[in-house]
């Protein structure tokens, strides 16, 4: 099972992809997504999302944003 990463900013978009985890910089702490992780919508602070696509580490540095997890899907809307 894999989730559906999306990353956008006010230029566009960043990545589109399928990954097996995504790391968000969370405002309390980073955290984990895996596959049937719980809905949620959250604030992002300055830091690296971090993601495995086809088992490579793979990340990129923003500034602030939010995320939102649902239904395998994580989509991303950040200052890059």
């Amino acid at each position: 099972m894999s989730i559906a990463l999306h990353i956008l900013s006010p230029e566009g978009t960043l990545v589109r992809a399928q990954v097996s985890l995504v790391s968000l910089p969370g405002m309390q702490s980073p955290f984990t997504v895996l596959p049937g992780h719980a809905a949620l919508v959250t604030a992002l602070v300055a830091g690296d999302v971090r993601y495995v696509e086809d088992g490579t580490e793979k990340r990129i540095p923003v500034k602030e944003g939010f995320a939102e997890v649902k239904d395998n899907t994580v989509t991303v809307c950040v200052e890059a």
